[in-house]
């Protein structure tokens, strides 16, 4: 199984480019951050018509969170699990696809340090933690993926000089993304290129930061254990970075061997 994740910066200015990127990888999911569009809005059917079920969860504004998957789609859930404080935003939408419970996060990002949007991200990632207590199992299928909007570490940028005093690589934030880890879920990519410099997967529009290979690794996929041990591959596709107006974050694509898996469960039984 395939899954990948990649926040858009508008599916409207983006869609003929997600559109052959699925043709080109078709992946067996794709999550999708940041589509800015209202669930009206929302172009389901032309997904379906490329084989694929989707859920989406937006309105209209600069967020919007979305699933689209080849091999099945259930279960779906938007936003929070019912009993904690509802997000007032449209950063979180969960399903089952394959056999995997699925879910497409987008952090909120923060702005500075000395804004309240840096406590209302630093409670968006506990939230997270207590959803996930609630609706998954640690020896479940799980990958919560998505635009993180934090640098696990400074290997994760280009120059941990250059962020100093900013968000995404502060200690606070780390530590909120670091307990949201220890529910269960392993950064795979990361355990797969371990002390590997370089490997980002975004880079701002200015001063051609892409081109100069000055990034951040801000987008990842986080699997339960069950699922990292049967990781196949991570990669970041660098090259839906290319062209003409493309996004500002690349594809993250990570395999798991589900079928070996359920193969192994089969006989066990």
């Amino acid at each position: 199984m395939r899954i990948a994740t990649w926040n858009v910066n508008s599916l409207n200015a983006r869609m003929p480019r997600v559109e052959q990127w699925l043709a080109d990888v078709r992946p067996d999911v794709l999550c999708m951050q940041e589509t800015k569009l209202a669930d009206s809005g929302f172009p389901a059917m032309a997904f379906e018509a490329m084989g694929y079920e989707s859920v989406h969860h937006g309105d209209g504004r600069w967020n919007g969170v979305a699933i689209l998957s080849r091999i099945g789609l259930t279960d779906p859930l938007v936003g929070f699990e019912p009993g904690l404080e509802p997000d007032t935003d449209t950063r979180l939408v969960s399903a089952t696809c394959g056999g995997v419970r699925v879910t497409s996060v987008y952090v909120p990002n923060g702005r500075s340090v000395d804004d309240p949007h840096y406590q209302y991200k630093l409670s968006w990632l506990g939230r997270l933690r207590s959803h996930l207590d609630t609706t998954c199992r640690t020896d479940g299928k799980v990958v919560v993926c998505g635009d993180f909007n934090i640098a696990p570490e400074d290997i994760d940028v280009w120059d941990p000089t250059a962020f100093i005093g900013s968000t995404h690589v502060t200690a606070p934030e780390r530590d909120a993304l670091a307990a949201v880890r220890e529910w269960g879920l392993v950064d795979t990519f990361r355990q797969r290129y371990d002390g590997v410099e370089g490997l980002y997967s975004y880079w701002d529009y200015t001063a051609g930061r892409f081109h100069k290979r000055q990034g951040m690794r801000i987008d990842y996929l986080l699997a339960s254990a069950p699922l990292a041990e049967r990781s196949t591959v991570d990669l970041v596709d660098r090259n839906a970075r290319k062209g003409t107006k493309p996004s500002d974050h690349a594809p993250v694509i990570a395999g798991y061997d589900v079928d070996a898996e359920d193969a192994e469960d089969a006989e066990d039984a």
